[in-house]
């Protein structure tokens, strides 16, 4: 196969220049992926061994769709290939030089709930208020210093941070990061953060290791560099410093993700680091029309901090950007979901050639109504992960108890479930005594007669004795006949059997689908370790993107923008562009800021190939109050030749408001039914003891609606409640289903 005869230009030089510092800056649509495939197929192709190129990028499914692609080019030699994302080759190489840094090598990978768990539970411990120590809060502080890497000792001696931290009344940040760290480190534990941050500590203190890793990887690349944060830029550069063959992929006007620790200035400087750099602009677009490209360009050349390209198509024009007008935020939904069916029987496509983008998942709501109303399929992108439902949680806890017994928060999940009579303040009498006699929680846990008093020492020790007997069958199985056997013998599987409810029988079902996949990955040739340790690790780095499984059917997708970053659509509508919304309010206080907001209009517009269609409302709810709105300044930047203006008739729900308060004007007739109105699936009525006028409310037959006013006599309780399609209810709070929307 002659691959080099398949690129342009721009991407054969990119592809021919294999040795010394190279940056190729890859505009949106101008097959990046390719230009990466082809460029580690040369390397191969010119007698590389494969066992000396490592290629990072940042989802598994990426490193798996690039693998298969140079594979047909170079051979199944590729496999040998370093690839994957940043934390799972890192953890990779953790696991072997673990006991450098006073890890085990069956280190547990604590994910987000895991983490904010532990943080909660200290917080409890320290006797701190929660709601000024949230838990969420606190990790984003701890993740922010650790990507910047700031050990806890550094976090605790900086006067400027400890100020921060004093000026947002929250001064034990600080101490809840250390004590953080020693749990976690105790538990033979790390979390996504550490992964990058210990393999720095490992690269800085143990020479001889980062000498080792320097020899082996003779050639780096890195895909989406400008995503990468100040740690994956040190890791990078220290391997590379040997032979200096280092070539990053990106595009800083696709550097979306500064709230996650990226650092836009890696790429923006990155010839500071090698003078020698020699850079390759892929220009040409092959995803979109004429009119998308052209218009991306007139709205990031807004950006000042970029480095400048011209990015061109050879494609059709294409038609004009719709941009739709509308009166509420309902009222767009309407139009948007009008506008895809009408597109649909027009062109006889798919709805999965559609896509919805939004800036944040909660407007989703108006469109997932509207749809549901014209009886369109839909999906949306980032809901509850598979790996984070209760049930896969909790057999996910027993396995990792399994290979690491110091593992707290799975022993803390475990130890009561199913139930045996060990209660919460057994379990934290259990880690006080392991903390005051300096033993690990699970020493206490072996031999709890000798810690604790009472009967419930019995069933703790035989608690940890079936826990070991689990250990001994792992190590001379493969994960899946492990699994198996934990699963029946823990009491999971018995317990869920009992529950015939429709929930129980769907959590039953989704365990018997995790032994399915722990199978599909036993019997994967490329799998080389079976084992559960091997499983476990694959499954802590998944990501969201991984794990998505296509529905039967097509769909419409719903998705934030943030999502959808890597993916393209026939046909893109991007929803609320109003100011305030998107620029979002909280990216309006600097320039930097404001420029990553039109970064990130810049991703969405770009993801459109043949028909993008941008959408605002007047008025919109917030926070149960009813807001006029104003067209977002992003739209004004896209030159009018490429825009087509849509304005539907009628007043907006923001003048009618207006109108309804004014005693010269009558109030409009209002509908009398909201038979149409289809509650989502995950409807759960809300506490209304604390209902107040002016609170915005779902209910399950009339739809959406604001409090107007709570009539209170005797014992019973009454809300007026104005509906937005089926008008003014009154409705007894004892008897009324509703869901707060705040």
């Amino acid at each position: 196969m002659d691959y080099l005869k398949l690129l342009n230009d721009s991407q054969r030089q990119a592809v021919e220049q294999t040795d010394g510092p190279v940056m190729i800056i890859a505009g949106a649509g101008s097959g990046k992926t390719r230009v990466l495939t082809y460029r580690i197929a040369h390397l191969i192709n010119k007698g590389v061994d494969p066992f000396n190129i490592l290629a990072l990028t940042f989802t598994n499914k990426a490193a798996k769709e690039m693998r298969q692609r140079i594979e047909k080019v170079a051979g199944p030699e590729a496999k040998n290939i370093w690839m994957g994302t940043f934390h799972s080759v890192f953890a990779r190489i953790l696991r072997s030089e673990a006991p450098k840094i006073g890890y085990p090598s069956s280190f547990t990978i604590y994910d987000t709930d895991d983490s904010k768990t532990l943080i909660r539970n200290i917080v409890k411990e320290m006797d701190l208020d929660d709601k000024l120590y949230k838990p969420g809060m606190v990790l984003g502080r701890i993740s922010a210093a650790k990507n910047k890497l700031i050990s806890w000792q550094q976090y605790k001696q900086d006067p400027t941070i400890q100020a921060d931290d004093e000026a947002a009344l929250r001064p034990k940040i600080g101490k809840i990061y250390e004590t953080y760290q020693n749990r976690c480190f105790k538990a033979g534990a790390m979390d996504f953060d550490d992964l990058l941050f210990n393999t720095n500590v490992l690269f800085r203190d143990h020479v001889d290791a980062l000498n080792k890793y320097q020899h082996i990887f003779k050639y780096v690349m890195v895909d989406e560099y400008q995503d990468t944060n100040y740690s994956q830029y040190l890791i990078t550069r220290k391997l590379a410093a040997k032979d200096r063959n280092i070539c990053v992929v990106g595009d800083d006007a696709q550097s979306i993700y500064a709230f996650r620790g990226a650092d836009i200035q890696n790429i923006l400087n990155f010839e500071r680091d090698y003078p020698e750099l020699q850079v390759f602009k892929l220009e040409q677009n092959y995803r979109s029309t004429k009119n998308i490209v052209q218009a991306a360009n007139s709205v990031i050349k807004n950006n000042k901090a970029q480095l400048r390209k011209s990015v061109f198509t050879d494609n059709e024009e294409g038609p004009l950007i719709e941009v739709i007008k509308a009166n509420s935020d309902n009222e767009e939904g309407k139009l948007v979901a009008n506008a895809i069916f009408e597109e649909k029987m027009n062109n006889h496509l798919s709805y999965e050639d559609f896509a919805i983008l939004y800036r944040t998942n909660a407007q989703s709501r108006a469109m997932e109504e509207a749809l549901r109303r014209m009886n369109i399929k839909y999906r949306i992108v980032g809901g509850l992960s598979f790996y984070q439902r209760k049930e896969i949680k909790d057999l996910i806890s027993y396995l990792r108890l399994t290979v690491n017994h110091n593992d707290e928060q799975a022993l803390r999940r475990v130890i009561n479930y199913p139930k045996r009579g060990i209660g919460d303040t057994t379990v934290e009498k259990i880690i006080v005594t392991a903390d005051e006699t300096n033993h690990t929680i699970w020493e206490v846990v072996c031999n709890a007669k000798s810690f604790l008093t009472g009967r419930v020492a019995s069933p703790i020790e035989d608690f940890a004795t079936k826990i070991k007997s689990f250990t001994v069958l792992a190590e001379t199985n493969d994960a899946f006949e492990a699994a198996k056997h934990i699963a029946k013998q823990s009491g999971i599987i018995e317990d869920l059997y009992a529950d015939k409810s429709i929930e129980g029988v769907a959590r039953y079902e989704n365990i018997q689908e995790l032994l399915n996949g722990i199978k599909e990955y036993v019997d994967d040739p490329e799998k080389e370790d079976k084992s559960l340790g091997a499983f476990l690790q694959d499954i802590a780095l998944i990501t969201d993107v991984d794990t998505k499984k296509e529905d039967a059917g097509e769909y419409v997708t719903l998705m934030t923008i943030h999502s959808a970053k890597g993916l393209e659509f026939r046909n893109v509508f991007i929803v609320g562009m109003e100011e305030n919304l998107f620029p979002s309010q909280m990216m309006l206080n600097s320039r930097a800021d404001l420029e990553e907001e039109r970064r990130l209009f810049y991703v969405a517009i770009t993801r459109a190939e043949k028909r993008l269609t941008l959408s605002y409302a007047t008025s919109r709810y917030q926070w149960g109050n009813l807001r006029a709105c104003e067209k977002s300044r992003f739209i004004d930047e896209i030159e009018p030749a490429f825009l087509n203006f849509q304005y539907s008739d009628g007043q907006s729900a923001f003048d009618k408001v207006l109108k309804k308060k004014s005693p010269l004007v009558a109030p409009a007739p209002k509908k009398v039914s909201a038979a149409n109105y289809v509650p989502p699936a995950d409807f759960v009525p809300s506490d209304t003891s604390n209902l107040q006028a002016g609170m915005r409310v779902e209910h399950p037959k009339f739809g959406f609606g604001v409090v107007a006013k709570m009539d209170t006599q005797g014992n019973s309780t009454k809300a007026i409640i104005d509906f937005e399609e089926a008008g003014e209810k009154t409705l007894l709070l004892s008897f009324a289903k509703l869901r707060i929307h705040e």
